[in-house]
């Protein structure tokens, strides 16, 4: 099972609506489709969407690298020898671990279509159906709890509301807001994206503790780098605190757990280069008793099936974001997971069973 190509093609597709962060506002999704050709004519397919202000990659950079830096070093290797590829592919530069995760993804499919199986189930089949939240984007108050009832009204039961933009009492006025309109009929999860200092974190967290918001866990509240921060918001409150942007690597896991610096953590493909080294950040969570989400950029079908997955293969992976292609104008990917409204199902063919890939002939070619 030689690698015989490795092909690349750049693409954007519109939003329904504008996505807003404390980082970010974005109205299409631009990412790299990767399609790997092997000489038996079995065919995987990747994705890595462009998120710079997150893993620093552009969609330039992600092109490059996988046209130029890591097809040179996989084709011609033989990809049942996969734990070779997979190091070399690790090995081949550093960072760029968007690229990385494209490639590793188009490499699973193809090693799950060569065992017959689907994906999920050679990882190892932990369950077939997942629910995801869904993301309220950084607005108004007003805005945000419409945007609320609608998801809601969809049948979206958790909700993943982005906060960390500006003010801090007009995050609070806005979970005010989203509560007031869909009473505790859903679960809240607060995405801070790094938006807060240390002492903003314990006070906000705390002023909504009092409150009785019912806040279930709050993502990332400091900034990446401040693993001692980030320690001391989850010291100080009760309300679990997920570690997301401070944790790419295993290293970096590893950092986390060693000093309980948060009391979960959110795999995304996209941070950690692919299914192959996420693999190795929730064994080790789970080890130290620490739960996992796995989430996801603004990415299309193709990348979030992938990432859906690997989180049903795994015990330990129990929150699940990927909310990421139902704000897509169009879908242009046939296969992969099933959506019903929140409700996900793993395909059950082999591979990460997509059959077919519209945008790929739309893209633009590298």
């Amino acid at each position: 099972m030689i690698i015989q190509n490795i092909e690349a093609r750049r693409i954007a597709v519109p939003l329904k609506k504008p996505f807003k962060t404390a980082l970010r506002t974005v109205d299409h999704l631009y990412s790299v489709l990767v399609k790997i050709t092997c000489d038996n004519g079995m065919v995987g397919w990747g994705e890595a969407s462009a998120t710079v202000v997150i893993t620093g990659d552009s969609i330039q950079s992600i092109e490059a690298a996988i046209l130029q830096t890591i097809k040179p070093q996989l084709v011609g290797l033989n990809l049942l020898a996969h734990e070779h590829v997979f190091h070399t592919l690790h090995q081949s530069m550093v960072g760029n671990s968007s690229a990385k995760a494209a490639v590793d993804i188009a490499l699973y499919d193809l090693l799950s279509q060569r065992a017959n199986l689907p994906l999920y189930q050679l990882l190892g089949g932990y369950r077939d159906e997942l629910e995801t939240n869904y993301t309220v984007s950084v607005n108004s108050p007003e805005e945000m709890g419409e945007d609320a009832a609608a998801y809601l009204k969809d049948g979206f039961h958790v909700l993943k509301i982005k906060v960390g933009k500006d003010d801090i009492e007009e995050d609070i006025v806005r979970i005010q807001q989203i509560r007031k309109t869909v009473g505790n009929q859903v679960k809240i999860r607060l995405d801070a994206n790094q938006g807060w200092n240390v002492k903003e974190a314990i006070v906000s967290i705390r002023k909504m503790e009092d409150m009785g918001l019912g806040i279930e866990l709050v993502e990332q509240p400091v900034k990446a780098h401040d693993l001692e921060g980030l320690k001391r918001v989850t010291d100080a409150v009760d309300t679990p605190i997920m570690a997301d942007e401070s944790v790419f690597s295993p290293a970096q896991a590893l950092e986390v757990l060693r000093n309980r610096a948060a009391d979960m953590i959110n795999i995304k493909l996209m941070k950690a280069g692919g299914i192959f080294k996420a693999q190795l950040i929730n064994q080790m969570a789970e080890e130290h008793g620490i739960p996992c989400m796995v989430g996801s950029m603004v990415e299309s079908r193709l990348s979030v099936s992938a990432a859906a997955h690997f989180a049903a293969s795994k015990r330990n992976i129990t929150r699940y974001d990927f909310d990421a292609p139902l704000m897509l104008l169009r879908d242009g990917v046939e296969g992969g997971v099933i959506y019903e409204g929140r409700k996900m199902t793993m395909p059950q063919a082999p591979g990460l069973g997509i059959r077919s890939v519209s945008l790929w002939e739309e893209g633009e070619q590298g």
